[in-house]
C-alpha cells in the first residue's frame, strides 16, 4: 500500500499524454515508490502483487535513470563536470539495468573530456562502444562531444 500510495503522489494529470517529461520533474515521491516497491520484492517474492510490483520498478528505474542524466546534462552546461561524471557513474552503478545506462556512459566520457582526463575518457569510451556501437554521440570508433569544447576522441 506504501508503495502504491506513494506511486500515485508521483504522478502527473498530464503524463498519460506524453505532453510532459516527467523525469525532468521532482522525483521524491517516485524515489519513495521504487524503495517501497522494491522491498516489497525482496521480502516477498510469491506474493500475488509482485509480479506488478516488478513492472513498476522497471518503470521507475528508468525514470529515475533518465532524471538523473537530466541533472547531468544541466552540469555538462554549466562545466561542472566531476559532478556530471558522478551523476553518469550513478547511473551506471545504481541502475545498469535501465536504459539510460548507454547515455550515462556517453555523459561520463565527456565529463572526463571536460576534466582534461583523456586516457579516463579513453577507458570509458571502449565500454559505450562495446556495449551501445549505435550510440548517437559515436561515429565508429570516435566520440563527439555536445557541450565540451574539446577534440572528438576516439578509442
Amino acid at each position: 500500500m506504501r508503495g502504491l500510495a506513494a506511486w500515485q503522489a508521483g504522478r502527473f494529470s498530464l503524463e498519460r499524454l506524453k505532453l510532459i517529461d516527467i523525469s525532468k520533474r521532482d522525483l521524491g515521491a517516485s524515489r519513495d515508490a521504487y524503495t517501497d516497491f522494491r522491498e516489497l520484492v525482496r521480502l516477498y517474492p510469491d506474493s500475488q502483487y509482485a509480479p506488478d510490483a516488478r513492472q513498476r520498478i522497471v518503470y521507475l528505474r528508468n525514470l529515475l535513470s533518465r532524471h538523473e542524466l537530466h541533472v547531468a546534462d544541466y552540469y555538462m552546461r554549466r562545466g561542472a563536470y566531476l559532478a556530471a561524471v558522478e551523476r553518469g557513474r550513478w547511473v551506471v552503478e545504481n541502475y545498469p539495468e535501465s536504459e539510460a545506462t548507454r547515455d550515462a556512459l556517453a555523459v561520463m566520457v565527456e565529463g572526463y573530456l571536460g576534466l582534461e582526463m583523456r586516457d579516463r575518457a579513453r577507458e570509458v569510451l571502449r565500454v559505450l562502444i562495446d556495449n551501445a556501437p549505435n550510440h548517437d554521440q559515436l561515429r565508429g570508433r570516435t566520440f563527439e562531444p555536445r557541450h565540451v569544447d574539446a577534440e572528438s576522441l576516439s578509442a
